[in-house]
């Protein structure tokens, strides 16, 4: 596909924080759990963004392909508003993605960013790209960094990761972008991170894009899900003041395509400060185990009302735990009436303990599991079993 932009080098677009500095003020003379929780993800290194690792070598290839030369590059604030993420990129009120069990709620009216898509919003709204709609232009841009979202524990998932999304419009009456530009744009994408590999596209469902693709790369001989995309819906763009234009958009998760290409046991691995690991944390070279440090694992049993939100209980080992925490595996679930009484479940899980670093001692878990035992019984109200 040939890009009709006109210019060969994109714009950097920094999109104002004073409102995002307003509220992280606000946070911080905060005392409660869920603020200390914010503050300390909204710390955390941006991996996209830090020069050797294995997440900017993903946008730096991805960036090269011939089908994003000239994209501008937004950076926009990792606290918005319910209306701009949600309302405007059809997901009303009622919406699952909205839940708080899986969204980290700053206040009633803002969140942490769930998904890089609402760049639209702030890129379609910035003066100098109001001037080139105005100027029916061509238009496309690309933005990447942290997204926020609740999620269980285990080698492959953390509530912290990153996105990389893209969006190419054009005028209705200036060239027509079809679907078979986007699938050339994405296939060139693929092949800048893994290599010369087989891909396959099928129908999916988005709520900003209309028709949807899911993308699959084979990789060691495993369909692996690559990336979501589709035509950008008419009515979202609308949403922005936008009419009169079409086109493409994608977006996909970093860290899934890292730890496919490196064959990563643990997603925990991208943020080690370990030169052992970090030196082979390079995209296509199959990591080497440095040290499998012994696990240390304890069970939890307890019963709660029917209202107990798993992600939130995880966030709470996440809290105590932090990053010594490798895997939260749900071993039991059931209800008894006759036992437990109406509206009550009985949930048991297995905490497994272990670090990239080095060996555990029991001396230091055992405090941070007496911990766990006691919030659970005060935060969720739990009986110990």
């Amino acid at each position: 596909m040939s890009s009709l932009l006109t210019k060969t080098t994109g714009e950097e677009i920094h999109i104002p924080r004073d409102e995002e500095q307003k509220i992280l003020q606000e946070l911080k003379k905060r005392a409660d759990p869920e603020a200390k929780r914010i503050l300390r993800f909204l710390a955390m290194p941006d991996l996209s963004r830090t020069k050797g690792g294995p997440l900017k070598e993903i946008i730096d290839r991805a960036c090269g392909v011939k089908s994003l030369v000239g994209f501008d590059v937004i950076d926009i604030p990792e606290i918005v508003s319910t209306y701009i993420l949600f309302d405007l990129f059809n997901m009303p009120p009622g919406h699952p993605a909205r839940s708080k069990s899986d969204t980290y709620y700053v206040d009633d009216n803002h969140v942490l960013r769930t998904h890089d898509t609402v760049f639209w919003y702030y890129y379609l709204n910035h003066p100098e790209i109001k001037k080139r709609i105005e100027n029916q232009e061509t238009l496309g841009a690309i933005c990447y960094g942290k997204v926020y979202r609740k999620d269980e524990i285990d080698g492959k998932h953390m509530n912290v990761f990153h996105q990389f999304g893209g969006l190419y419009i054009t005028p209705d009456d200036k060239h027509t972008i079809t679907p078979v530009d986007l699938k050339n744009a994405l296939s060139e994408i693929a092949r800048s991170i893994f290599g010369d590999v087989n891909f396959r596209f099928y129908e999916h469902q988005f709520p900003y894009t209309d028709p949807s693709f899911e993308m699959e790369a084979e990789i060691n001989s495993q369909w692996i899900e690559m990336l979501g995309s589709g035509m950008a819906r008419k009515s979202v763009l609308a949403n922005f003041g936008l009419t009169g234009y079409h086109g493409w958009a994608f977006g996909f998760g970093l860290e899934r395509l890292a730890i496919v290409s490196m064959s990563l046991p643990d997603i925990r691995l991208l943020w080690s400060e370990n030169p052992r690991v970090k030196n082979q944390l390079k995209l296509g070279n199959k990591f080497k185990e440095v040290s499998k440090f012994p696990q240390i694992t304890r069970d939890i049993s307890f019963i709660v009302k029917n209202d107990f939100v798993p992600n939130n209980y995880f966030d709470l080992i996440r809290d105590l735990g932090g990053d010594m925490v490798e895997e939260v595996k749900l071993l039991d679930r059931y209800e008894n009436k006759e036992k437990f009484g109406p509206g009550k479940i009985s949930y048991t899980y297995r905490i497994t303990y272990r670090s990239n670093e080095r060996t555990l001692l029991t001396e230091e878990i055992d405090p941070i599991q007496a911990k766990i035992y006691q919030q659970t019984e005060k935060i969720f109200h739990a009986l110990l079993r």
